[in-house]
């Protein structure tokens, strides 16, 4: 089990006992325990109960609570918490932005019980009424919950990709040839709808092989004879294997691939994508390309928008590849809330490959985050000196994920901004945000002289919370007059800035680094799906800050402190 599979019964432990009222000192217990376990950097699933009695704050009981979830992954005070809790408010419980004794007020003083009700109640202003609510918290509960009505029955690119990959080797072991198409085959971040491509001389054998696949529940009103459509079991999240002849095989997958608006593409001769690809037979997607006087465009490309004025220009061969990146900035560690020591980030980064680190724990004013007062950022750059003479010609830069504060100034003072090799500045608090104060407190922290990369521009979480509203052209011309760099937040939660955004921001000339934001050693391996919203956008290597190698890097980062 994953540390965090282990974690994930114990914070529900301390939020149901919290919900019920329970002994304060008990709750108190389990959220001690939960803030302990976080920190530890061995796997929990092999510490031995005295090992795990050992750590501060868990103790012998939890321990043992911990024992029995490593075997049937519950135990039995969490298993009556959850009998006399309702599955609605459970639910509850995961709306972002009210805690357990907001919840245990609705469901007691309004005997609200389903998220259905609360939307209701928010509806009818019975929420604002309530003790210690008000119209704000009512109106973010409101849009807390409409978001995660919208968001349902989708995943991120991340979960969806084994999902469909474990589909594609079920038809591949039955001899069938089979890929992906849709959003899957785009790369895009997020995914509505699994699409499957595969080839067979019999489409009902291919029916029947998935209509006893376990997992899968077929949609029998949807489905049609070249087609099977319907949904993963436990989920809303529509299947969709769309079956075509063998020798039809590439084309069908090439237009599933598409959007329309890169099939409607009106060639020289007058012809459509779409026209050249049902016309004929094709072995290989680039023939299809080549018949229409193009390049090979990749998937992830082909959304209909600036994919072919980058063909025609011949910037398709340039696009930013995993193998081009030589370095990961935007790095935590437990110096602040990462999981694994700076020694252990660094050592595994060069195992990877790379030629450098940027470690950006966060700053002293996320101090919910561990943030780094003054004291601790000396002691981390001394640790780096000794750690860049151990693993050179391997380099560690010395940087910070500054929170840019509310009137969007950096946190520290300038003589502790000045100490660092690079500065990240991100805003983590007051999110709730007009277009025009959200935008006016990143451009004060882009033009402040000690800014070098702009972090995760808006904020948002995936399927989870919106960003702040900003306008991305004033952003970025201010990134572009003070040579600030923008960040793609590679974490698949995050994938900001977006990609659309790409174009513009090439355009006036502003660099781009895919940063993974790892908490951990594992978060590194995010970098790709970073690289895939990169690619999407069109950005080049020669474009891509942490392409360049350690030296030029090295070299950027003194000229922006002179």
């Amino acid at each position: 089990m994953e540390n965090d599979e282990i974690l994930r019964p114990i914070r529900l432990t301390a939020q149901l006992l919290e919900l019920h009222d329970e002994n304060p000192f008990k709750i108190r217990s389990y959220q001690n325990a939960v803030i302990a376990l976080e920190r530890v950097t061995d796997d929990i699933e092999g510490l031995s109960p005295a090992q795990l009695a050992a750590i501060g704050g868990v103790g012998k009981s939890i321990a043992e609570k911990i024992g029995a979830i490593r075997e049937t992954g519950i135990f039995p005070e969490l298993e009556n918490l959850i009998a006399k809790t309702p599955e609605g408010v459970m639910e509850m419980l995961r709306i972002k932005g009210i805690g357990p004794k907001k919840v245990r007020t609705i469901w007691r003083e309004l005997d609200i019980q389903t998220v259905d009700g609360l939307l209701q109640a928010c509806e009818e202003n019975k929420i604002a009424q309530l003790k210690g609510f008000g119209e704000k918290t009512q109106e973010n509960i409101k849009q807390a919950l409409l978001f995660t009505r919208q968001a349902a029955g989708k995943l991120h690119y991340s979960e969806a990709e084994p999902v469909a990959n474990g589909l594609l080797q079920r038809l591949r072991d039955a001899g069938l040839q089979a890929g992906t198409g849709g959003q899957l085959a785009r790369k895009s971040d997020i995914i509505d709808t699994i699409q499957l491509v595969a080839a067979a001389e019999n489409p009902a054998a291919v029916h029947g092989l998935l209509d006893v696949m376990p997992g899968l529940r077929r949609d029998d009103l949807k489905s049609a004879p070249f087609s099977w459509r319907g949904h993963l079991e436990g989920s809303e999240l529509p299947l969709e294997v769309m079956i075509a002849r063998p020798e039809k095989f590439v084309t069908q997958r090439f237009i599933c691939s598409a959007t329309p608006g890169h099939l409607r593409y009106l060639t020289d001769k007058g012809q459509t994508l779409m026209q050249i690809a049902m016309a004929g037979k094709f072995g290989e997607e680039e023939a299809i390309y080549a018949q229409a006087g193009l390049p090979h465009i990749i998937p992830e490309l082909r959304e209909g928008l600036h994919e072919f004025d980058l063909a025609k220009a011949g910037k398709l061969d340039g696009l930013v590849r995993n193998e081009d990146l030589k370095g990961i900035l935007h790095n935590h560690s437990t110096y602040s809330d990462g999981r694994h020591t700076l020694a252990e980030m660094a050592a595994y980064c060069k195992e990877l490959g790379y030629q450098y680190l940027g470690i950006s724990d966060h700053s002293k004013s996320a101090y919910y985050a561990g943030g780094l007062t003054e004291e601790f950022v000396g002691k981390q750059h001394r640790e780096i000196d000794e750690l860049n003479k151990e693993l050179a010609p391997f380099r560690i830069f010395k940087g910070i994920e500054s929170d840019i504060l509310n009137d969007g100034s950096l946190d520290y003072d300038e003589d502790v901004l000045a100490s660092f090799d690079f500065i990240v500045a991100s805003i983590h608090s007051n999110l709730k945000m007009d277009e025009a104060k959200a935008t006016a407190r990143l451009i004060r922290a882009v033009e402040n002289r000690y800014t070098t990369i702009l972090g995760h521009p808006t904020g948002r979480l995936l399927l989870r919370r919106e960003g702040y509203p900003i306008d991305h052209r004033k952003v970025i011309d201010a990134c572009a007059a003070n040579e600030v760099i923008i960040e793609i937040n590679a974490n698949p939660w995050r994938l900001d800035m977006d990609w659309h955004w790409l174009q513009y921001a090439l355009s006036k000339g502003v660099l781009i680094s895919i940063n993974p934001d790892a908490h951990e050693k594992a978060g590194y391996h995010d970098m790709q799906y970073g690289v895939h919203m990169a690619r999407k956008g069109g950005l080049p290597a020669e474009m891509t800050f942490n392409a360049w190698p350690m030296e030029k890097v090295d070299a950027h980062f003194r000229a922006r402190k002179v």
